[in-house]
């Protein structure tokens, strides 16, 4: 029997990585010990990035919006779970889970979980909704004193004509603003074309020129233009000074300060300075909270005129969490929260805790308690003890993250508080990466 199981692995190995679904296996201590190269397009993350590295370490995910953590600590299968989450490089990712604990002899030993990849669905579903009409700067929500600056900024640039630098988290705003610049220069014709840059495919930028080349008039926004490999960033900057002309408008998104960016060599300088005539800085949702009841009436309202949906507000209770959550997602992450919650209900007015999805309960139980302790991120902290020099590396890493989440991932911020120079700092985050 062991000879007939050892004739078989190439076929599994085969098989595991020719598979059109992502492929993603932890050992007992949640490090990865497989995953297949569709998992590895899924989620924009190569071997090397997730060798021998916890969950924790690799996504911007709490412990119990793991599904492969959920599974370790529970013991029991996880089918059809929906998650929207964000890897180490800024990209949105949506997935749909299958996920199975993993036992020997009775002993739970690991997880392994089956992704269906479902981003790009989502995408074009949200693309839909938010394009059955013109996106304008009457429709953005600006109740908060920083995004009606934003605002303003935004229209000053529209009419000066000149390149903009969009600078924001994922999720705050920064494709409604661009379109809002586009359709305040070009109201009812010219297009408005979005260069993904999540991607390294070493044509994008030829496919960019082949698009544009029998337009005249037309919006270039790179999305997430610090997420290019740098020789595409030259290759971008090249173009796109060839096609700089009248009625032609240039944007771009970046996921941090480009000052940190251009120091870490993530960013190109000359094209940080081909589009920086006005740069905007787009806060966090957790910065303008003022905004978070706005968006919601106006989801609502405008949910009411398209399906005739009865919901006309949230409870206090409601109200109360959302003002205290973080928002990691920010706007698109309470939109896709309001999406995931309207759709279920029926003649209910107001949108209840118990109306909520099982996972955001789950993530938002701990708010207005104690903060969490180190030993919330040790799997089996309350079954066994790690090794001395292991727990020191993973309670590093928890508070380093955390600190830097505290400081909006801002290098020099966090060094300051934490009392070390910035150089120190980036070392240790390099170190933990290795």
């Amino acid at each position: 029997m062991k000879n007939t199981n050892r004739s078989l692995l190439p076929f599994y190995s085969i098989t595991v990585d020719k598979a059109t679904i992502g492929i993603h296996a932890v050992d007992k201590d949640g490090k990865t010990i497989l995953y297949n190269q569709k998992m590895k397009e899924i989620e924009g993350l190569g071997l090397e990035d997730v060798k021998d590295r916890s969950i924790l370490e690799l996504f911007k995910l709490d412990q119990e919006e793991s599904t492969l953590l959920k599974v370790l600590q529970q013991g029991k299968e996880l089918l059809n779970v929906k998650q929207t989450y964000w890897n180490r490089n800024g990209i949105e990712i949506t997935t749909i889970n299958d996920t199975f604990p993993v036992y020997d002899k009775d002993q739970l030993v690991g997880a392994v979980e089956l992704a269906r990849d479902v981003t790009v669905l989502e995408k074009f579903q949200q693309s839909y909704r938010k394009n059955s009409f013109p996106t304008t700067f009457n429709q953005i929500v600006a109740e908060s004193p920083s995004m009606k600056t934003v605002i303003s900024t935004a229209k000053k640039a529209a009419n000066a004509k000149l390149p903009v630098l969009l600078i924001g988290e994922t999720g705050t705003g920064k494709d409604l603003i661009a379109e809002s610049i586009h359709n305040e220069l070009f109201p009812t014709n010219g297009l408005f074309y979005t260069l993904h840059c999540h991607n390294s495919d070493s044509l994008l930028i030829q496919h960019l020129v082949e698009d544009i080349e029998n337009n005249d008039l037309y919006t270039i926004f790179s999305e997430r233009v610090d997420l290019l490999s740098i020789p595409l960033q030259k290759k971008l900057l090249k173009e796109l000074t060839k096609l700089s002309g009248e009625n032609r408008q240039f944007i771009a998104s970046i996921g941090d300060d480009p000052v940190e960016l251009i120091a870490s060599g993530t960013l190109l300088k000359d094209l940080y300075y081909f589009f920086s005539s006005f740069t905007i800085r787009i806060p966090p949702l957790r910065k303008r909270r003022e905004d978070i009841l706005p968006f919601i009436t106006s989801y609502l309202a405008l949910r009411s005129d398209r399906f005739g949906s009865f919901l006309e507000g949230i409870s206090t209770v409601v109200e109360d969490l959302f003002q205290q959550y973080d928002w990691p997602g920010n706007l698109r992450e309470l939109e896709f929260l309001l999406d995931e919650t309207t759709s279920l209900a029926t003649t209910e007015n107001v949108i209840t805790f118990d109306m909520l999805p099982l996972h955001f309960r789950m993530k938002s139980s701990n708010i207005g308690n104690k903060p969490n302790v180190v030993t919330d991120f040790i799997i089996h902290g309350e079954k066994e003890l790690l090794p001395l020099d292991r727990f020191l590396y993973e309670t590093e890493v928890y508070y380093l993250e955390k600190a830097m989440k505290i400081h909006d991932n801002n290098i020099t911020k966090t060094a300051s508080a934490l009392g070390m120079s910035r150089q120190s700092l980036q070392y240790r985050l390099r170190k933990l990466k290795k």
